[in-house]
């Protein structure tokens, strides 16, 4: 892991520290206090420069609790390089929506699944050097989406104790198959208009996961429109599961 810039924020408290791991873009924000802190891995669902402000509010939120925050670059995003496959699915996948169509299995699968492949692996790795730092320890935490690559890690990586999924993007039939593997508890984010969101499929996911500890929030209203009230449940959450 190589840091390549870094500034203090929030009068300083926070660390904010931009890296690059094995070519992965990253931020990480720690606090400037010496006690090491849990970790939360923040997902997201675009490129690191679109997403900032809103990577950024969550890691101050974070913060705020005690815990440190990090996000990575999604591949084919931002300035790595683009992902062919993947490019052909979503090209599919916006004529299929432009038309009116069904968006078939077939395309959300090209679409997702080869992200959720790399992420994950992609996470796992850069969790290790993130938990060589001194100024961070476990327990971790992940929160955010994709949920299917939210899914798949809370399949695969038992270092995350804990995880808030946000609804809100496409869930590959191998997600569903996946998501009773996962016994961590969980903290779901549905909101019930999402534009871009088959609802019923995020019913179905929630049904399946197998944790005993499991809770859907659910609230009316759009993608972008995920009351306060939501974010200070999944804190409590956190504090309910990460100390």
């Amino acid at each position: 892991m190589q840091f390549i810039s870094e500034q203090g924020i929030d009068d300083g408290t926070v660390l904010e520290r931009n890296f690059t791991f094995d070519a992965i873009p990253g931020i990480l924000w720690t606090l400037t206090s010496e006690s090491p802190t849990p970790l939360i891995l923040l997902g997201h669902t675009a490129g690191l420069p679109r997403m900032y402000p809103r990577l950024l509010a969550r890691a101050q939120h974070a913060a705020a609790q005690g815990y440190a925050a990090a996000t990575i670059e999604l591949p084919g995003s931002g300035e790595r390089p683009r992902i062919p496959g993947i490019d052909r699915a979503r090209a599919d996948l916006h004529r299929v929506l432009q038309a009116g169509e069904q968006v078939t299995d077939e395309i959300v699968d090209r679409l997702v699944l080869p992200l959720v492949d790399q992420s994950v692996a992609e996470w796992r790795a850069v969790l290790d050097a993130l938990l060589a730092l001194p100024e961070i320890v476990g327990p971790v935490g992940y929160s955010g989406g994709v949920i299917a690559i939210g899914t798949r890690l809370a399949v695969a990586e038992p270092r995350i104790s804990a995880a808030v999924l946000f609804a809100g993007s496409l869930v590959p039939r191998a997600t569903l198959q996946e998501a009773p593997q996962i016994t961590i508890p969980l903290h779901v984010l549905l909101q019930w208009d999402d534009e871009g969101n088959d609802r019923q499929v995020a019913l179905n996911l929630f049904d399946a996961f197998g944790s005993k500890d499991k809770t859907l929030n659910a609230n009316m209203g759009g993608h972008m429109g995920v009351p306060q009230h939501a974010g200070e449940e999944a804190s409590r959450f956190f504090a309910r599961h990460l100390g």
